[in-house]
């Protein structure tokens, strides 16, 4: 593209080490901008997701360093034990106050990441008392007013109030990316954000191929037998994923002798709670976070991948690791509501199959089928792996990420 160079400062709670959740698709959409001749400066805060504490070697009250080309300045902000409403509010709220006082560095443009929705108010109101602003765009992830509802953390009021605050924050600034159309959907006909002024940018897929070799090897050293049908479900284990129903599963599982073995890979605020839950559980595993060449043959590895939902998840999220599970070629599993967005993607990237939330004996008897028929199961890997390819390619998802930015560079200069 034929552009100036940009300064570019990012605004988001959430940043590399941490391996899951906004986390990856910040560091690789930073590190893409500077890949495309910006100078690109992040303002984040100390490492915590998704253990929910923090991470051992950060100390102090500010860090800066250099990343791949990208200039980290991370700020120290209240890290809750969990993730109740009003903890996470005092922690976005604690980062904003930092993000208040914090060093710019004279930016074309300001891009806010959401999550944070409050951290990137008190950003939005710093940002609009200057005399001559940068251009201020936000990149949402999640959709905060349709969380209070879907989780159910909040009754009709506090929805509604969020719903406010959430439509005013977004209509302040020069433009949105939502990562979807039903966000994007959501946000003109719910929030009264202007059509024009979102754009659809899909998430990508931020690891390399999945190793094809040493299947066998890897299976063996985690625990796994030839004879299990291993459903791995990777990533956060919070609230939203009501794994609760996971383990109701394996109990089937284990009552019926059958071969399906129930993975739980990865941290959250709900991981002791479960492992309380399912203690004495053959059927069910669970295994610590794994670094990126680990956790990527691990999902190789497994027959079946699954994402597992609350009842009533329809609009608020994207499930992040889906774009992981396809790039591993393997089928998944998505026990969630029909009509969510969810349960669209699998079904438009025909990588794997749905099953209603909290229904374990439904979840049990999809695994089952999918373990004994491997030719459907391999065609539904393939499908999500070409899915991948076609659609969720992180070159063309930067150089849309480019052209937005530059954009409302353009027209904040008019």
């Amino acid at each position: 593209m034929n552009h100036r160079n940009l300064k570019i400062t990012i605004l988001g709670l959430n940043y590399t080490p941490e391996p899951t959740g906004n986390a990856p698709y910040t560091t690789s959409l930073a590190e893409g901008l500077v890949a495309a001749g910006h100078t690109v400066h992040v303002i984040t805060g100390f490492p915590h997701y998704p253990e929910w504490k923090l991470k051992e070697g950060y100390s102090g009250w500010v860090r800066s360093e250099v990343i791949n080309g990208v200039t980290v300045d991370r700020v120290r902000h209240f890290v809750p034990s969990g993730s109740s409403a009003l903890a996470r509010i005092h922690m976005e709220l604690s980062f904003g106050l930092r993000l208040l006082c914090a060093n710019w560095r004279a930016p074309d443009v300001v891009l806010l990441v959401s999550p944070a929705l409050f951290s990137s108010a008190i950003a939005l109101f710093r940002a609009r008392l200057r005399v001559k602003r940068p251009a201020i765009g936000i990149w949402v992830q999640d959709l905060y007013s349709r969380g209070v509802v879907e989780t159910g953390t909040g009754g009709g009021r506090a929805a509604a109030v969020i719903a406010v605050v959430e439509s005013l924050i977004l209509r302040s600034t020069d433009g949105v990316v939502a990562i979807h159309d039903r966000f994007k959907q959501h946000m003109v006909d719910a929030l009264r954000v202007s059509a024009g002024n979102v754009r659809v940018i899909r998430n990508w897929t931020h690891l390399p191929t999945s190793p094809c070799e040493g299947r066998c090897e890897v299976r063996a050293h985690l625990g796994w037998t030839p004879e299990d049908i291993v459903v791995l479900h990777a990533g956060n284990m919070g609230k939203k994923q009501g794994l609760e129903n996971v383990i109701a599963a394996a109990q089937l599982a284990q009552d019926r002798r059958s071969a399906v073995r129930f993975v739980l890979l990865g941290d959250g605020n709900q991981k002791k709670k479960l492992q309380t839950m399912s203690a004495g559980l053959e059927r069910l595993q669970f295994i610590d976070p794994l670094p990126g060449p680990d956790f990527m043959a691990a999902l190789a590895a497994a027959d079946i991948l699954l994402v597992n939902e609350l009842p009533g998840i329809k609009d608020m999220a994207v499930p992040s690791k889906l774009t992981s599970y396809f790039n591993a070629g393997i089928a998944v599993i998505a026990a969630t509501d029909a009509g969510s967005v969810t349960a669209k993607e699998i079904a438009t990237s025909m990588g794997g199959i749905r099953v209603d939330a909290a229904d374990p004996e439904g979840l049990l008897a999809a695994a089952e089928r999918l373990g004994a028929d491997d030719e459907y199961t391999k065609t539904l890997g393939l499908n999500g792996l070409r899915f991948r390819h076609d659609t969720l390619s992180e070159s063309a998802a930067v150089d849309r990420y480019d052209d937005f930015v530059t954009s409302l560079a353009s027209s904040r200069g008019r």
